[in-house]
């Protein structure tokens, strides 16, 4: 009999911020496999007699490719195991969560989505950036900032009165201003990055659509960040 596999999300790192439905899955796993982005959320995996799979996904350093990951997940479910694939934020929101829900569907094991609160969402909140107001952009917009194919329309992205959230941005952030500019996006546009957001590193940098890539630069910003383009970045606290 086959076993089943939950796509968990561990929200942004706080762990007093995972559901109460993750948290309950989790401790009835017999097999964790976890990305590296998880914070606090790692301690109560220690807490659990389910075996622990490392199984994270950084630029440049991955420990286990995409295909190896799906593998694990049949193989560990046709032996009957209660599988959990744990992802940092949401597993739909550019967590590849979305390609193992197909390949788990497409090899007849049954899984069940567990969503979590989002770094997209929560970790500009937490500095005091509401990613919508009233008084600013109606629209939102979430993007990766590592397209695996170039597919994004920087025109109509650039045209849009909406905030922009960009995932996975970093390393991309030069280009991805410059991108916005060249297709008419105001250069004041106000812009925050959010590094290692619910961290004791958490860091924010606050700039301009013309100079936040030489501010993050220059005050050596590193992964993870959360990218917010637009006047909402106003309302930071102070």
């Amino acid at each position: 009999m086959n076993g089943k596999v939950y796509l968990v999300g561990a929200g942004p790192g706080s762990k007093d911020l995972l559901t109460l439905r993750a948290l309950e899955v989790i401790k009835q796993a017999d097999v964790i496999l976890y990305d590296d982005l998880i914070g606090e959320v790692a301690e109560i995996l220690q807490e659990t007699k389910a075996e622990l799979i490392s199984v994270g996904k950084r630029r440049g350093a991955h420990k286990f490719e995409q295909d190896e990951i799906n593998k694990m997940l049949l193989e560990y479910a046709k032996a009957g195991k209660t599988v959990v694939r744990l992802k940092g934020g949401d597993p739909f929101v550019f967590g590849r969560g979305g390609e193992e829900a197909e390949f788990l569907k497409k090899n007849g094991v049954a899984f069940e989505y567990v969503p979590g609160i989002s770094s997209a969402i929560a970790v500009p909140g937490k500095v005091g950036i509401p990613l919508t107001h009233r008084n600013y952009d109606p629209a939102l917009i979430f993007i990766t900032g590592q397209e695996s194919k170039e597919r994004l329309n920087w025109k109509a992205l650039a045209q849009l009165n909406a905030t922009i959230v960009v995932l996975m941005g970093l390393s991309n952030i030069e280009k991805i201003c410059s991108a916005l500019i060249e297709n008419g996006k105001d250069p004041e546009t106000p812009v925050a990055v959010i590094e290692k957001g619910f961290s004791p590193d958490e860091r924010v940098v606050v700039g301009k659509l013309k100079d936040v890539a030489e501010k993050v630069k220059s005050m050596s910003v590193s992964p993870p960040a959360v990218i917010v383009i637009g006047g909402v970045v106003e309302l930071k606290d102070p």
